[in-house]
C-alpha cells in the first residue's frame, strides 16, 4: 500500500510566508503551467544500473520479512504468486499517462525480472481500477493506492469488505488481484502507484523501513521499483520456488537461488530479521500523518530518534528518523531542523542505497539557503542532488530542485540560465505535480522563498 500523507515530499511552504491566493510573481511563469506541456517528463530513459552493494545473507533476510510478514506485522504462513503467465487491465477513469506508464514497467518487469507478464484489454489476471481519490479515502483514507486479492474491481471489493476473501495470509495461489488508483491526481502519483502496487500484487506484500534501496519501504524516498526490486521478483518466480511453500522451505532453498541470480553477493544464510519496535513506527507514523497537533509531531519525532538510537541503529531508519525530526521544526525551530537533516544527510552519504535519500536533504537545504538568500549554497545543494533525482525519475523533486536554482540563478544575476532552466522544466512541473493550480502553486512556493532571501 502507498500512502497518502505519511511524509510530504516538500516542505517548502513551511519555510516560507504563505502565499496568497493571487501571487504576483517577479518574473513569467506561463510556460510552467501550459497546457501544451507533453505529459511524458523524459526521465524515463536512463540506463540502470543492476549492481547491487548488498550481501545475499541481507537480501535473503529482507526477502524472507517481505514476504512472510504483512506490514501489520501478521505472519504469512504460506509463500504465493502467480503461477503461469500474469496478465495486467486498466478499468475505470483511466488517466492519459497511464497506459505508457504501465507499458514500461511491465517492460522493466520482463527485462530486469524476467516475467512473464502482457497488458491487455479485457477480464485480467491484475485489475488495475482508476476511481475519484475521494471514493477511494472514504473507505481507505490513508491510502494513496492499495492491492487486494481474489477480486477484479471496485464493487466486488466493497462487497467484500471485513471478510476473509480480502485476506492475504489466506492466500497460496493467487489468480485475482485488484489495485486501486486515484484518477484524478498526478502523472507521477499514478505511475509511482503502478510500479509499488504491481510488485506487490505480483510479489512480497510487505513494506521494512530498514530497507533503504528499495520501493518496499514506507518512507516512499524510493517512487520506481530499483534493482534490489527487480531481484526480489526474479527471486519470488524462481522455479525452485512454487506456491504454499512454508518459510522454512523457502529459507532453505533461498541461498541457492541468490548465488545464482547474485553471484557477487557472496554465500547466504536465510534468516529472518528484527522487526523495528511498534513504539518506533508509531512515533514516526504521528511525526510525519496528517493527525495531531505540531508539538505532538515534535514530541513523536524526538521520541522516534530516542528509540533508534536506544536500538542501536545506523541505518536508514535512524537516518529517518532524524528527517522526521527536521520535517516537524522546519515552521518552529530552523536551526533545530538544519541540525537534524545535517545528522540525516551524514548517515544516508554512508549507506549504499542512500543517494536518493540524500538528494531529498539537499532539497530541504536548497529551500533553506535561497530563503536565506545563500544563493551559491542553494546552487550546489541543487547541483549535487539534481543527476542523482534524474536518476531516480522522480518528476516533482527534479522540478522543485530545478525551480529553485532557477530563483538562485535570477539572484545572482544569471537571469538568462534561470529563463532557459525554467523552460525545461514545463514537463516536469506538469508530470509531477499535476494541475496548472498545483504547479502554480509550487512555483509561488518557491518564488516566495526567494523575495525572504532577497530582503536578507
Amino acid at each position: 500500500m502507498r500512502y497518502a500523507s505519511l511524509i510530504a515530499l516538500f516542505s517548502l511552504a513551511a519555510c516560507a510566508p504563505a502565499p496568497t491566493a493571487q501571487v504576483s510573481l517577479s518574473r513569467p511563469t506561463a510556460d510552467l503551467s501550459t497546457a501544451s506541456a507533453p505529459l511524458d517528463p523524459g526521465i524515463g530513459t536512463q540506463q540502470r544500473s543492476t549492481t547491487l552493494a548488498r550481501t545475499n545473507t541481507s537480501i535473503a533476510r529482507d526477502y524472507l520479512d517481505l514476504v512472510f510478514r504483512m506490514e501489520s506485522g501478521r505472519v504469512i504462513p504460506a509463500f504465493s504468486r502467480f503461477e503461469g503467465p500474469i496478465t495486467v487491465t486498466l478499468t475505470g477513469s483511466v488517466p492519459a499517462s497511464a497506459p505508457n506508464d504501465l507499458d514500461r514497467v511491465l517492460a522493466r518487469f520482463r527485462a530486469e525480472a524476467g516475467l512473464d507478464v502482457q497488458a491487455i484489454t479485457g477480464p485480467a489476471a491484475i485489475t488495475v481500477q482508476f476511481l475519484p481519490r475521494a471514493t477511494m479515502q472514504a473507505v481507505v483514507p490513508s491510502a494513496a493506492c492499495f492491492v487486494v486479492p481474489r477480486v477484479s474491481g471496485w464493487d466486488e471489493y466493497r462487497a467484500s469488505r471485513n471478510t476473509a476473501t480480502l485476506d492475504w495470509t489466506t492466500v497460496t495461489v493467487r489468480d485475482r488481484v485488484a489495485i486501486f488508483v486515484p484518477s484524478d491526481t498526478s502523472p507521477q502519483e499514478v505511475r509511482d502507484c503502478l510500479h509499488e502496487e504491481l510488485a506487490q500484487a505480483m510479489g512480497p506484500l510487505n513494506d521494512l523501513y530498514r530497507t533503504d534501496d528499495s520501493v518496499f519501504n514506507d518512507d516512499n524516498f524510493h517512487t520506481t521499483l530499483t534493482s534490489f526490486d527487480m531481484l526480489v521478483l526474479r527471486t519470488h518466480y524462481s522455479p525452485e520456488l512454487r506456491s504454499g511453500m512454508t518459510q522454512g522451505q523457502v529459507a532453505a532453498v533461498l541461498p541457492s537461488i541468490l548465488a545464482r541470480l547474485n553471484p557477487s553477493g557472496g554465500a547466504a544464510s536465510a534468516t529472518p530479521g528484527d522487526l523495528e519496535p511498534r513504539s518506533w513506527t508509531a512515533a514516526i507514523e504521528t511525526a510525519l500523518g496528517p493527525r495531531g497537533s505540531d508539538a505532538a509531531r515534535r514530541a513523536a519525532a524526538a521520541r522516534a530518534v530516542s528509540i533508534a538510537m536506544a536500538q542501536g541503529w545506523r541505518d536508514n531508519r535512524l537516518a529517518f528518523s532524524y528527517f522526521a525530526l527536521g520535517r516537524v521544526n522546519v515552521r518552529t525551530d530552523v536551526g533545530q531542523a538544519v541540525i537534524a537533516f545535517s545528522q540525516a544527510q551524514r548517515i544516508y552519504q554512508t549507506l549504499p542505497g542512500g543517494a536518493v535519500h540524500a538528494a531529498h536533504v539537499d532539497m530541504q537545504l536548497a529551500a533553506f539557503a535561497l530563503s536565506a538568500g545563500q544563493t551559491e549554497e542553494a546552487i550546489r545543494y541543487a547541483d549535487r542532488a539534481i543527476p542523482v533525482v534524474r536518476q531516480a525519475e522522480n518528476a516533482a523533486l527534479l522540478a522543485t530542485l530545478n525551480l529553485l536554482k532557477a530563483e538562485a540563478l535570477e539572484m545572482s544575476g544569471r537571469g538568462a540560465e534561470a529563463s532557459a532552466l525554467r523552460l525545461d522544466t514545463a514537463a516536469l512541473a506538469r508530470y509531477g505535480f499535476g494541475t496548472e493550480v498545483q504547479v502554480r502553486a509550487r512555483t509561488a512556493e518557491i518564488s516566495a522563498l526567494a523575495r525572504r532571501g532577497s530582503r536578507g
